[in-house]
Formats: structure tokens, C-alpha cells, sequence
């Protein structure tokens, strides 16, 4: 369900600026002065949508239809096939999430759910509150990237740009451009569909260099700012009560991490696959002396748990742990004892081990194997995290993993964030997914999209010589837009549904 904070919020929000606007109109003293505020601004207000548009930015939109005009006529014509494929392919693309929405619908199958290339985004329910910031700059930039190339490709076919805008509906943020309806209905349709193909080009360009910077921010790490020391990772630790992480030897914001037990943590990926490494293999061993071990019965004789499983120590220690080990009691007599040691003191500095042999080939005193006696799951981790002792975890592997978050860059320099890059790599996500979503929705031939003008445009160059009367053209157009309004009206009413509703 939709958060009931964040709708209260909303409405009252719009409910404030409505009332606020509705009491100044009717003013008899204030009326004039406020209306001719607005229209000096560019500004328009209605229920849940406010506007704004300038004629500020008209020159850099002339400046930029004059910058090398055969490579803008090469791209805006790309746009144009780019154009014509992605109103075909968005028609596919929907139905085939309608499809994958009403098979979820009818199964419990989590799965197809996440095979879906397009979702219904809803702010405060799939979108976590935390990135509410990149969603909708993101959004911003992408719309402002789309109205530039439509700009731009309207003043290259002498066409007149009264101005440029933007808007917030409800709490979705947006840009348009304002054309001179009359130079746009005297050109030919191939012009037109150069314009209204513009914004493909402008947002697949986006993408691509999203895209590229994450690659490189990825990939070459060394040569920015935020160099990774000696490739270790660093690590950031967001404390909630009861984490696994927090505690006075815990993990902290900006911990270094160097390994998982013998297993070497070298970046994000390595910390990852370590801990599915220790939660699908055996409980590791430890070498101790033999001279330490501590007989159970010194803590009560040793139980079977429901599980099946051994403890020997007492349920409410919190500094000892229950060990196995085997115990040779002759030649071919061997049996499994078990003992109740201070955990940090024996393990700390010792070796890994999975038999005795293990440990008689590196120690020179009498050692043996010992292994936590644990709950089936339940594992017994060392966390590496120089200059610091070692974190002793105990716990379910992926409750550790879920209890951090990583990132593989510390910052140089002490006035750099620990957080940028992060920053940096998810609002790159967020504009590849958003520019290549909106590109690829907004081609639908849908009425109120820019699909609409593109298959009205694609009709009149295509079949003014096959149907030769002008009306017909325009039934076949209202019926090819009206399909794809019912496709793209089902896919976000049932995916509104799947999200908000379960």
C-alpha cells in the first residue's frame, strides 16, 4: 500500500497551494496585482499541476540548431529511424509486460515479476523514500535533454519556438516546449517526423554517456579522484538497532575490509560471493592448543537442540561458544567431545582448519581442529578489518550481507565524501533506466504522447499516395492510437495495481 505520511503530505501540500491561489483570485484588493505576477513569471497553476515557461532560453536553442549542421541533420535523422523502430517496438515491449503482468497475477511465481523490462514506479512503495532525490532529477534531467532535442530540430525545419517550460504534476517533475503550431503543419511529414523523433536521439545520446561515465567509474577507478587503496574495499556501515554490524567491535562507517575468514575481500563482488561461499559450504575449523580446551562439563553436560545439533555452554553466555572436536581414545577409537571456550580469546590469531592434520602441518605444539557447534544455517564468521581486531559474527551469512552496505572507493582527499561515488553511480542507473524507459514509452502511439504526432506524421508520408482521401487517413490514425491508449492505459493500471494492492 501507498505510505498514508507521504499521500497526507502530498495532498496537503496541493491542497495549501490551490486554496492559496483560489483565495488570491477572489480577492478584490489583490486579484490584478496577482495575476499580472504570475503572467510576468510564466507561471500557471491549476489542481495538481503547476507550470512555468520562459523565452529565456531561445537563443541557446538557436545557438545549438547552428552548431554543425551536417552532423545535426546526420543525428536527427538517426532519430528519425530510432523513432519509427522504438513506436514499433514499445507496441511489442507492452504487450509482452501485459502478458508477464497478468501471468503474475494468476501465480505466485515471484519471478516473473522481476523478468519484467518495464514497472509501474510509485514513489514511497517500490521506489524507496531514500532515493527519492535521484528519481526525480533523474526524471528532470532526462525531460529537459528531450525537450532540448525537440527544440533544437524545430528551429533546423524553420520552425518558430515560442518558449520553453517546465512543470510539476502531482509530484512527477517535466519540461516541454512550446512550437508555433502554424510553421508545424506547413512542412512536410518528414520534417515533422524529424522533430518529433528528436527527443529519441537526445535520450539514447543520454543514455550512452550515463552508461560510459559508469563504465568508467567502474572500470578505471584509479585514474578519479576516489582511488581505491591497495584495491581494498571500503566499507560503509548504515547502523540500525540490532544489527548484525553494530556493537563496541563492530563494523564502522569507513572500516576497511580485507577478508572473510580465509577468504580475501578484494572489492563489492568479492564480499558478495565470500559470504554465499560460507553459507554453502561446512562450519570452518580452527587450530587451538590442546592444553586450552575446557571440558563441558565445567559449563554443564552437553544437549541436543531441536535441530539435532549440540551446546554445551550456557544459553545466556555472550562471550562463549560451544566447540566440537574429535578425541582419539586409542588406536581406532575415536569419539567427539565437546568444550566451552572463551570464543575471542581461542580463535583469535589461529589458523583455518578442516582436519588435525591441518593443524600438525603449521604448528609446532600439540593443536587440534575445533569447530563451532552451531544451529544448521548458522555460521561463525571472522570479519578482517585492519587496524581493528576482528569482528566475530554469529548468524545467518545473508543477515550480514544485509546488515552493511559497500562501496569500493575511498576518497583521497579528506574533503571528498565517502558517499560520492555512490552518489555518482546511482544517479547514473537512475537516468539510464528513466531516459531508455521514457524514450521508449513516450513512442507509443498513444494520444497526449509525442507517439501521437509520430504516427500521424509516419501516416501522412506513408499512405497519402495509397489512401488517397485525407479522412480516412485520420479514421485509421484514431483507431492505431486508441489500441495503443487502451495497451499503455492496461499495462499501468494493472501495474499499479500489482504494486500497490500486494
Amino acid at each position: 500500500m501507498i505510505p498514508v505520511s507521504l499521500l497526507v503530505f502530498v495532498m496537503a501540500g496541493w491542497c495549501a497551494v490551490y486554496l492559496a491561489d483560489t483565495l488570491l483570485r477572489s480577492s478584490v484588493t489583490h486579484r490584478i496585482s496577482y495575476e499580472s505576477w504570475l503572467a510576468s513569471r510564466g507561471l500557471m497553476l491549476s489542481p495538481f499541476h503547476v507550470r512555468w515557461q520562459t523565452t529565456m532560453f531561445n537563443r541557446l536553442f538557436a545557438y545549438c540548431a547552428r552548431i554543425n549542421p551536417r552532423a545535426l541533420y546526420m543525428w536527427f535523422n538517426s532519430g528519425l529511424v530510432f523513432g519509427i523502430a522504438a513506436m514499433l517496438g514499445s507496441v511489442v515491449l507492452l504487450i509482452r509486460t501485459l502478458q508477464q503482468t497478468i501471468a503474475q497475477m494468476t501465480t505466485d511465481n515471484p519471478r516473473i515479476g522481476d523478468q519484467q523490462t518495464l514497472q509501474v514506479v510509485v514513489p514511497g512503495v517500490n521506489l524507496p523514500t531514500s532515493q527519492l532525490a535521484y528519481f526525480f532529477i533523474a526524471l528532470l534531467l532526462s525531460g529537459v535533454i528531450h525537450e532540448l532535442g525537440h527544440a533544437v530540430a524545430a528551429l533546423r525545419e524553420q520552425v518558430r519556438v515560442n518558449g520553453f517550460g517546465m512543470f510539476v504534476f502531482v509530484v512527477y517533475p517535466g519540461a516541454f516546449v512550446d512550437l508555433f503550431t502554424t510553421h508545424l503543419n506547413l512542412i512536410s511529414p518528414a520534417q515533422q517526423l524529424r522533430i518529433f523523433c528528436a527527443e529519441n536521439g537526445g535520450r539514447y545520446n543520454l543514455c550512452l554517456k550515463m552508461y560510459s561515465f559508469m563504465f568508467i567509474l567502474k572500470s578505471l577507478d584509479r585514474i578519479l579522484s576516489f582511488i581505491v587503496k591497495g584495491l581494498y574495499l571500503c566499507l560503509r556501515v548504515y547502523l540500525v538497532q540490532s544489527s548484525a554490524a553494530d556493537g563496541p567491535r563492530g563494523l564502522s562507517v569507513g572500516d576497511i575490509v580485507t577478508g572473510l575468514e580465509d577468504c580475501p575481500v578484494r572489492g563489492v563482488e568479492d564480499w558478495t560471493s565470500c559470504l554465499s561461499h560460507l553459507a554453502h559450504t561446512p562450519q570452518t575449523g580452527y587450530c587451538v592448543p590442546v592444553a586450552s580446551l575446557q571440558p563441558s562439563w565445567a559449563h554443564g553436560r552437553a544437549f541436543k537442540r531441536l535441530d539435532g545439533t549440540m551446546d554445551c555452554c550456557s544459553n545466556n553466555s555472550l562471550t562463549d561458544l560451544c566447540f566440537s572436536y574429535i578425541k582419539s581414545q586409542g588406536r581406532s577409537s575415536r569419539e567427539r567431545e565437546y568444550a566451552c571456550m572463551p570464543v575471542r580469546k581461542m580463535v583469535t590469531g589461529t589458523r583455518v582448519c578442516h582436519t588435525d592434520d591441518d593443524c600438525a602441518a603449521h604448528s609446532h605444539t600439540a593443536s587440534i581442529c575445533v569447530t563451532p557447534s552451531l544451529e544448521n544455517q548458522t555460521r561463525f564468521i571472522r570479519v578482517t578489518h585492519p587496524p581493528n581486531t576482528h569482528m566475530l559474527f554469529v548468524g545467518y551469512p545473508p543477515h550480514l550481507q544485509y546488515a552493511v552496505s559497500l562501496t569500493n572507493f575511498v576518497p583521497r582527499f579528506g574533503f571528498l565524501h565517502l558517499d560520492l561515488p555512490v552518489f555518482l553511480e546511482t544517479f547514473c542507473k537512475y537516468v539510464v533506466s528513466l531516459s531508455g524507459a521514457l524514450a521508449v514509452v513516450n513512442s507509443v502511439p498513444c494520444f497526449a504522447l509525442d507517439g501521437q504526432w509520430m504516427l500521424n506524421a509516419l501516416l501522412e508520408a506513408t499512405l497519402a499516395s495509397v489512401v488517397i482521401d485525407r479522412q480516412k487517413r485520420e479514421l485509421i490514425g484514431f483507431f492505431l492510437l486508441l489500441a495503443g491508449s487502451a495497451l499503455l492505459a492496461a499495462n499501468v493500471a494493472l501495474g499499479l495495481w500489482m504494486v500497490t494492492a500486494r
